[in-house]
């Protein structure tokens, strides 16, 4: 190598050591509420939600609103952001080191901020806006109040959001930045243990099947008594929560090990979370429960060690007992160890014990369990997959079922012969992972982008009816899940009623129906969604209800509600002249935002829409 390739290699290994120090610089942020004061946390970073790591810290707030926010340090407003969703009222700032902060669910910006926030919001005439200033409009320094804590967006009580991010925009963890404001001496407690099986020669017990063990506690570890006995290759799962000095609420902890008789042969470390890859966490965990600590195909995170294919699985030779402890950590380096102890298995084809699931067939990432009655009859199934049959023999049988394990990627079958019963799979392809894909049976056409995925998927369509009107369901809203939005375009051709305030909305299990909207194009009717389930056809011809509160010359204040679609836009106006509302959807109310002391005065309309366009007009001479 020439001796300039060798000092631009040492530059860049020196830059890139020097970046990843200066990620965290203990001292550089002043804690933003109360600081020097005792605080406590409702969330912390690596917290397990809905389809998402949480990426900061909840501050509380006393159970209330209010109080004084402060920059964390120096630097200016690059992004702010009024609205009743998602992190609500919300500022960013950016510092001289390249990091950013972020404070969510801000009840108000300071003086300065707001008039600068109204005066953008007023010229684009938009209640929810979401802007970028230059790097001179809105300086802050360290330890200045830029706005107050509340309870805006999607926000379950008071508290404030703080997050700190690098200059790749991925979420940091703020508790290792060394604030003295938050205290942890206890130890990570875990709640539960599952074993799966990761390949279709995997066994637990003799079954191909996921199971939850007993756990107990003591000499200060928690164990799992006797040998799980295990065929193949297993996964563990661990579902677990920390708890912070001085609080009741549960939160996350960002470190896992295993160690096998001794030796550390896998570790997963959440140290930053990037936000392009967050719905992984889907794949990274069981149902949002249970942490995944084995590797899967995937899988995009890269806080795993070593990070190959099913890094982390168990595997015991027959006949061997290994030990296993799973270390947990939180960010203080508070520690508690899990111990298990495995035991290797031949395979067996006769099982003891009945199995967990009743579920005839039943599909579990790329592979299809078909369990059947035991008969006298032949043990074989047979398998007809593109026009050829396949002989498949059984996996092992209970005192009550043959189960059958056939692996997709190798076909999907058109329909299986078990004993003389026929069944007939419901799936229509497989979709690939991190392609794009197009499919379409003639009544139904999906295009799935290629960031659509978040594995290969086993599609699977049924179409029926809701109310005589057309419906289709894709795929399981409880084990299968998306990325990125999918466009479906569903065949209506058989309705024959009218289309205004018809659209698409999400059909879930307790009867609440979410909105989608939806294009219609002849025949057709074309929406996007982020998740699976059932989609049905339904008509809102019922306008919002506007209920005043308050109205005077000092302050407007309404109730607004809306039983089915949802509120979509709201716009007051006064002798024509646009009024700032705020919002705060969680309990439906709307309020003026007055700029000066002037009274209001003139005609006073006010407009709802909902998203299936009814309307909704209060009017008033103030």
């Amino acid at each position: 190598m020439r001796l300039s390739s060798l000092l631009l290699l040492l530059f860049l290994c020196t830059w890139n050591s020097n970046s990843l120090f200066a990620q965290i610089e203990k001292g550089y942020y002043q804690f933003p509420i109360k600081p020097g004061e005792r605080n406590y946390l409702s969330g912390n970073m690596s917290e397990i939600r809905p389809n998402h790591f949480h990426s900061g810290i909840d501050i509380k707030t006393e159970g209330r609103q209010g109080l004084p926010v402060y920059a964390a340090a120096d630097g200016y407003v690059y992004r702010m952001k009024v609205s009743s969703y998602g992190y609500g009222n919300v500022l960013y700032l950016k510092h001289p080191n390249g990091q950013y902060t972020l404070y969510g669910h801000l009840k108000d910006f300071n003086a300065r901020i707001a008039k600068f926030m109204w005066q953008k919001m007023t010229a684009a005439e938009e209640n929810d806006l979401e802007i970028y200033p230059d790097s001179m409009a809105v300086p802050v320094k360290k330890g200045e109040i830029i706005a107050y804590s509340g309870n805006t967006g999607s926000s379950g009580g008071p508290h404030l959001h703080f997050e700190i991010r690098d200059s790749l925009d991925r979420a940091l963890d703020p508790l290792k930045f060394g604030f003295s404001e938050v205290k942890d001496s206890t130890s990570p407690t875990v709640r539960a243990v599952a074993i799966t099986p990761l390949t279709l020669e995997s066994r637990i017990n003799g079954k191909f099947e996921r199971t939850v063990l007993r756990l107990n506690y003591r000499d200060h570890k928690f164990v799992v008594d006797g040998n799980i006995s295990i065929t193949g290759k297993v996964g563990i799962e661990v579902s677990g929560y920390d708890k912070l000095d001085g609080a009741y609420n549960p939160n996350g902890f960002p470190h896992f090990e295993i160690y096998e008789e001794g030796q550390k042969t896998f570790d997963v470390n959440i140290d930053r979370i990037d936000f392009n890859l967050g719905r992984f966490l889907l794949t990274h965990t069981h149902q949002n429960r249970y942490t995944k600590l084995y590797t899967t195909a995937f899988n995009q995170f890269d806080f795993y060690s070593p990070d190959s294919l099913y890094s982390g699985a168990i595997e015991v030779a027959a006949d061997s007992i290994k030990e296993v402890t799973v270390r947990l950590e939180d960010v203080f380096g508070n520690e508690s160890l899990l111990e298990l102890s495995f035991k290797g298995e031949k395979e067996t084809h006769d099982v003891g014990s009945y199995s967990a699931s009743r579920k005839k067939v039943e599909y579990i990432r790329n592979w299809m369990i078909i369990r059947a009655d035991k008969t006298e009859g032949h043990k074989l199934a047979k398998f007809y997959v593109n026009g050829m049959m396949m002989d498949v023999m059984m996996s092992y049988e209970d005192p009550r079922f043959r189960t059958y394990i056939w692996d997709m990627d190798f076909g999907l079958p058109d329909s299986v012969d078990v004993c003389s019963e026929m069944i007939q799979p419901a799936l229509q392809a497989k979709i690939p992972f991190n392609k794009e894909y197009y499919f379409n049976d003639g009544h139904t056409a999906i295009h799935f982008p290629k960031d659509a995925l978040l594995e290969t998927l086993f599609l699977q369509t049924e179409r029926s009816t809701y109310y005589n009107r057309p419906s289709v369901k894709v795929n399981d809203d409880r084990g299968d899940y998306l990325r990125n939005e999918i466009e479906v375009s569903m065949d209506v051709s058989d309705y024959t009623g009218p289309r205004e305030h018809v659209y698409v909305y999400q059909l879930y299990n307790n009867g609440y129906k979410r909105f989608l909207g939806g294009t219609w194009n002849d025949g057709h009717i074309t929406f996007k969604t982020k998740y699976f389930g059932t989609f049905v056809l339904v008509k809102d011809e019922t306008a919002p209800s506007i209920r005043a509160i308050r109205v005077n010359s000092s302050q407007l204040r309404f109730s607004i509600r809306d039983n089915l679609s949802g509120i979509k836009r709201f716009e007051a106006r006064i002798d024509g002249k646009w009024v700032i509302l705020r919002f705060e959807h969680k309990n439906g109310v709307i309020w003026t935002q007055k700029q000066d002391n002037a009274p209001f005065k003139g005609q006073f309309e006010l407009k709802v829409t909902d998203n299936a366009g009814n309307y909704s007009v209060f009017s008033r001479k103030l």
